[in-house]
C-alpha cells in the first residue's frame, strides 16, 4: 500500500528540545547580523569613492548582460575551459543548495508557521531532495578540480610571486591569499560532504519508520553512504547520536561561512555581479575627462578612486588571466595587474574599512610603503587592455593606472626622456620636434600633389599620425597608401600643419592637460575642413578620434584604412593584378585589435594578395602587445631585458618557413623591425605594413621587393 504523501518528507527538528531549536535560530540571526554588519561596512567603503563619471547606460541593459554573463559563465571560461566547467559545478551547485536551504526555510518558518501551508512533501520533495543531492555532487567535483589545480597542475598564473616586490620585502609574501583560497575549499567541501553524512545519518537512524528508507534512492549519495554506514554496522541509535553530532556540526559552520560571506573570499559572490553591472564597455578606449570642479588631478588618496574602482578592487578574483596576459610582466617589469589591484585592495580595507585616519588613505607614490604600488610599476604599463580585456569580472586596471599616473605627472615623477617628449609635443605638436611645416614634406616625393583640405573640400579626410608624417621607415608607407588612394580615385586629402599629435597616448602617460589641448586643437583643425569622413593609417589615432574626441565635442565617422580598402577592393576599384605567395604571419595592433575589434579586414586583405596566413598562438583579442603603448615608446626599456616585441618576434620565429612578418601600425613597424635585428632573425623575417603588400599586388610593373632581407 502506498504511502500517503505527507509521509514523504524529511524531519528538521526531531529529537531537538526546543531549548536548542531556540539557540539554533540565535545562533542563526547572529550570523545573519554580522552579515548584514559586513554588508553594511564594504557598502561604506564604496560610498567614500568619487562619483563614476562614466555615462549612465540603461541599467536594464546591463542587468541583463551580467546576468548572461554569470549564468553562462562566458567570461570564466574563455581561455581557460577546464576551470571554467570546474567554477560552474561549483556556483550551480551552490546556488541549487542556497535555494534549496531558503526553501526549506520558506515552509518551516514562513508559510507553515504563519499560514498552515505545507508543500515540503510528496513528489515536490522527492524532486527536490534529488536535485540537491546532484548539486551537491556538483559542488563537491568542482571543488575537488580546483583543489588538484592548485595542489598539483599549479599552472603559472596561480602563483603569487610579486614581480614588483623582492625577497624581504615586507609585503613580499602573499602567502596569506594561498591560506584563503585552501580554507574557501576545504570549508565548502565539508560543509558539502557532511551534509551528505548527515543525510546518511538521518536515514539510518529512521530507517524503520514508513517513508524514508524506501524513497532513499531519491537522495543517490546520501542513500550511498548509508549503506556503506549499515554494512559497517552503525546501528539506528547510534545513527541518532550521529546525526545530532553532524547537524550541529553542518549547521554552525554553513552559518559561521554566512557569517563571514563579507570579509572573505567569497563575498567576490556579489562584488563580481556588481563589478558586472558597473562594466563600462570603453573602459580604457575612452578615458575619464577631468572634471571641471575637481581640486586635484588623478588618484592621490585611496578615497580618490571612484566607487565603482574600489568595488572593482573587491570583485577581483586572484585568477591570474590578467596576470598571464600582461606583456610588461612577461618582458620582466615590475608590474602584476593583478598583483597592483590586490595592493589597492589592501590599502582600501585598511584604510576606507574603518574610520579614515587623517593621511592614512594616502598613496605613495614611491611605493615604498607595505601595500603600496611603486612609480616603477605604474609607468611599466603598455595600457594595452590585455587585462582589462580578459578579466572575467570587468576590472578596469588600465583607468586606474592612468588616473595614478595622472598625480604622477602633475608631482613630475616620470622618466626625465618622457617628460622631454611631453614638453617637445606641446611645443611642436609632435614626438619628433619637427616644425608643423615639415609634417606634409613627405608629400613631395609623390608624382602626383595631395589636397590641402584645409582650401578645398574632400570626401575623404587623413588623418596621418605622427609616426606615418615623419619617421623616414613610416614615410614610405604613407606614400604607398596616397598612391593606392590616388589609383582608386579617392577624393581624399590631409590637414598639412594643422594636424597635431592625436594625443592617444598622450593621454595614457596621464598628461591629461596636454591631452586636451591637442585634441581641442586638431577637433579645430578639422571643424575649418570640410570633408565626410576621416580615414587614418594610425590605431592609436583612430582610437581617441573615435571613442575620445566626442568628449570635446569632435564626432566624427573615422576608420582604419583596412576598413577603407577592404571596400574599395570589394568595389572593384583596387584590381589586384598580381599574387604573392608569401608565408606571412598578421599581428594584432592592439588600438585596432582589443580597443576596436577590427580583426577581419587586415586578414581578409592579406589573404586577397594570395599570401598564405599563419596565426601566431596569441592573435586576434588575445593579440601579444608591442610594448610602443602607453608611451613606452618614449621611455628606455631596462637594459638586459627582453622588450615585448622581442617576445613576439620570437613567438613569431616559430612558424617554420616564415617569410614575412605584416603589421598595421605605424609604431609596430618601427617596434617590430627593431625586434627582428636585435633577436638575431634579420634576413630570415622580414617586416612589412600590409599597404606594401597590397602595392605589390597592384603594381606588377614595379620589381617585386624580396621578402627576404638580402
Amino acid at each position: 500500500m502506498p504511502l500517503p504523501s505527507e509521509q514523504i518528507t524529511r524531519v528538521l527538528f526531531e529529537g531537538f528540545a526546543p531549548a536548542v531549536v531556540a539557540l539554533f535560530y540565535g545562533i542563526a540571526l547572529a550570523a545573519i547580523g554580522a552579515f548584514v554588519w559586513g554588508c553594511h561596512v564594504e557598502v561604506r567603503k564604496y560610498r567614500r569613492g568619487q562619483p563614476d563619471p562614466a555615462p549612465r547606460i540603461d541599467l536594464g541593459r546591463r542587468l541583463l548582460q551580467m546576468a548572461a554573463d554569470v549564468l553562462s559563465h562566458r567570461t570564466v571560461a574563455r581561455r581557460d575551459a577546464a576551470a571554467g566547467h570546474a567554477h560552474r559545478l561549483i556556483f550551480y551547485g551552490f546556488v541549487l543548495l542556497f535555494i534549496g536551504t531558503s526553501i526549506i526555510t520558506l515552509q518551516e518558518d514562513v508559510t507553515d508557521a504563519l499560514f498552515g501551508v505545507k508543500f515540503w512533501y510528496g513528489d515536490f520533495y522527492l524532486g527536490f531532495s534529488l536535485v540537491l543531492d546532484l548539486a551537491g555532487v556538483a559542488l563537491i567535483a568542482g571543488l575537488v578540480y580546483m583543489m588538484v589545480r592548485r595542489g598539483w597542475i599549479r599552472p603559472p598564473k596561480l602563483d603569487y610571486a610579486r614581480p614588483d616586490r623582492s625577497p624581504g620585502d615586507p609585503d613580499y609574501d602573499r602567502s596569506s591569499y594561498r591560506r584563503e583560497d585552501w580554507a574557501f575549499l576545504w570549508t565548502l567541501i565539508a560543509i558539502a560532504v557532511s551534509g551528505y553524512v548527515l543525510e546518511a545519518a538521518r536515514l539510518v537512524w529512521l530507517q524503520d519508520r514508513p517513508g524514508v528508507w524506501s524513497t532513499r534512492y531519491w537522495a543517490p549519495a546520501g542513500a550511498a553512504i548509508a549503506e556503506a554506514l549499515r554494512g559497517a554496522g552503525l546501528t539506528s541509535a547510534a545513527a541518532g547520536t550521529l546525526r545530532a553530532l553532524l547537524w550541529w556540526f553542518h549547521g554552525l559552520l554553513a552559518l559561521g561561512f554566512i557569517a563571514l560571506v563579507p570579509r572573505t573570499k567569497v563575498k567576490h559572490l556579489f562584488t563580481a555581479m556588481g563589478s558586472l553591472m558597473a562594466r563600462d564597455p570603453l573602459a580604457a578606449q575612452c578615458l575619464p575627462k577631468l572634471q571641471a570642479q575637481a581640486s586635484q588631478v588623478g588618484y592621490a588618496r585611496i578615497s580618490d578612486l571612484t566607487w565603482k574602482h574600489l568595488l572593482n578592487l573587491d570583485a577581483c578574483t586572484k585568477c591570474g588571466k590578467c596576470h598571464e596576459a600582461c606583456p610588461a610582466r612577461a618582458a620582466g617589469a615590475p608590474l602584476s595587474p593583478r598583483d597592483l589591484i590586490l595592493s589597492l585592495r589592501e590599502h582600501s580595507n585598511r584604510s576606507l574599512g574603518r574610520n579614515l585616519i587623517p593621511c592614512e588613505g594616502d598613496l605613495d607614490i614611491h611605493g615604498g610603503k607595505t601595500g603600496q604600488v611603486s612609480a616603477e610599476t605604474l609607468w611599466a604599463c603598455r595600457t594595452c587592455m590585455a587585462c582589462v580585456e580578459i578579466c572575467p569580472v570587468a576590472v578596469e586596471h588600465v583607468p586606474i593606472i592612468v588616473q595614478m599616473r595622472r598625480k604622477l605627472v602633475e608631482s613630475g615623477e616620470m622618466d626625465p626622456l618622457l617628460q622631454k617628449t611631453l614638453q617637445t609635443i606641446h611645443k611642436f605638436g609632435n614626438s619628433f620636434g619637427e616644425s608643423k611645416r615639415k609634417r606634409g614634406a613627405w608629400t613631395k616625393g609623390l608624382p602626383f600633389p595631395i589636397k590641402d583640405a584645409r582650401k578645398e573640400p574632400v570626401d575623404l579626410l587623413w588623418f596621418v599620425g605622427d609616426y606615418a608624417s615623419f619617421d623616414p621607415r613610416n614615410q614610405k608607407v604613407s606614400q604607398a597608401f596616397a598612391r593606392l588612394l590616388q589609383a582608386a580615385g579617392v577624393d581624399f586629402g590631409i590637414l598639412y600643419e594643422a594636424e597635431g599629435n592625436a594625443g592617444n597616448d598622450v593621454r595614457r602617460v596621464g598628461e591629461e592637460g596636454l591631452y586636451e589641448h591637442l585634441a581641442e586643437s586638431n577637433i579645430a583643425a578639422l571643424g575649418a575642413a570640410s570633408f565626410k569622413r576621416i580615414v587614418t593609417t594610425d590605431p592609436h589615432s583612430l582610437n581617441t578620434i573615435r571613442n575620445e574626441y566626442p568628449q570635446f565635442g569632435g564626432r566624427y565617422e573615422i576608420v582604419h584604412y583596412t576598413s577603407l580598402v577592404l571596400d574599395l577592393l570589394r568595389q572593384g576599384r583596387l584590381p589586384f593584378e598580381r599574387r604573392l605567395g608569401y608565408r606571412t604571419t598578421y599581428h594584432d595592433p592592439c588600438h585596432l585589435g582589443r580597443f576596436n575589434k577590427e580583426f577581419d579586414a587586415p586578414r581578409e586583405l592579406l589573404r586577397a594578395t594570395g599570401c598564405e596566413l599563419i596565426e601566431m598562438p596569441r592573435s586576434r583579442d588575445n593579440s601579444f602587445c608591442c610594448g610602443a603603448g602607453g608611451g613606452r615608446i618614449w621611455m628606455p626599456d631596462p637594459v638586459g631585458k627582453d622588450k615585448p616585441a622581442q617576445i613576439r618576434i620570437r613567438e613569431a620565429a616559430q612558424i617554420e618557413g616564415l617569410e614575412v612578418f605584416v603589421v598595421a601600425c605605424p609604431k609596430d613597424l618601427t617596434m617590430f623591425e627593431d625586434a627582428v635585428k636585435t633577436t638575431g632573425n634579420e634576413g630570415r623575417i622580414k617586416v612589412l605594413e600590409l599597404l606594401e603588400l597590397i602595392e605589390q599586388c597592384m603594381a606588377p610593373q614595379i620589381e617585386q621587393p624580396e621578402p627576404m632581407a638580402a
